[in-house]
């Protein structure tokens, strides 16, 4: 046909999911801030927008799935969901900024709360922190290994290698798994509680949170060796994995951070449990 232009993207039908998924967030959001100042019908809120952003995740990400498969996920497509994970890594960031400023702000200037921590850091309140090179130490060489097994994952599917890329992300899986198998056991025996202090709260909230992405990226992992066996990716169209593969790096650097800022120089100097 004379004038037609040819396009290497084509037009979807929209999905109600995303509008579903961001109305069940701000659901969400509401009943925890209703659950924190104990106001009425605040766990309907809570458990309707929970609901709501499960439904979100298995129904929106199941079509995304089937998008690929279609063929619909052009290379314009692929480029876009990049630059999509991109921000999403970089929002990601910007949330373990907030808590590691935390951490340097009552570390570094422990006098200005003195009525709190007594001047120093770690409080007085704290008779002993985490030995950093006993468990922490164990699970930091646990994600440098599912850094490795990962990106080794990554690297047979691109060169055909399906055996490989199934082993490479059992053996994530598994070394995920055990990371937070460790924390949890790391957790149940810590020498000191959740609340009390800023050391314990910032403590908890930075570990515990990355922890939590740990579960998430495992999660995003299973999915991928899932759709592995079922003969999902080619070696030029593999987006799902690649992203998985990011998040994972992801984790992997903020550990190390976190290691290296939390548990060693955070601790410095106090006694060790």
């Amino acid at each position: 046909m004379a004038g037609k232009v040819n396009h290497d993207y084509h037009i979807l039908e929209p999905d109600i999911w995303p509008l579903i998924g961001s109305i069940s967030a701000l659901t969400f959001t509401s009943g925890m801030v209703l659950y924190m100042h104990e106001m009425a019908n605040a766990g309907l809120v809570l458990g309707a927008g929970v609901i709501g952003l499960i439904a979100t995740f298995f129904s929106w990400f199941s079509n995304i799935v089937k998008e690929a498969q279609r063929g619909d996920h052009t290379p314009v497509v692929q480029l876009h969901l990049r630059y999509g994970m991109i921000l999403f890594i970089a929002s990601e960031v910007m949330f373990f900024v907030g808590w590691f400023w935390s951490w340097f702000d009552f570390a570094l200037f422990p006098s200005t709360i003195s009525e709190v921590v007594g001047g120093q850091f770690p409080p007085k309140a704290i008779e002993a922190v985490m030995d950093p090179f006993s468990l922490p130490l164990l699970n930091t060489l646990i994600l440098l290994c599912s850094g490795t097994t990962v990106t080794w994952a990554h690297h047979s599917l691109i060169h055909g290698d399906r055996e490989g890329l199934k082993k490479g992300l059992w053996l994530t899986v598994i070394l995920g798994v055990l990371f937070t198998s460790i924390q949890a056991y790391e957790y149940a025996h810590a020498p000191f509680g959740f609340g009390g202090n800023t050391y314990s709260s910032a403590f908890y909230m930075a570990t515990g949170f990355h922890g939590f992405h740990v579960l998430v990226g495992t999660i995003f992992l299973i999915v991928c060796l899932v759709r592995a066996y079922k003969g999902h990716f080619t070696p030029r169209q593999h987006f799902g994995f690649e992203a998985a593969a990011w998040y994972w790096h992801f984790v992997d650097v903020v550990w190390l951070f976190l290691f290296v800022v939390v548990y060693v120089w955070g601790g410095w100097g106090a006694p060790i449990h």
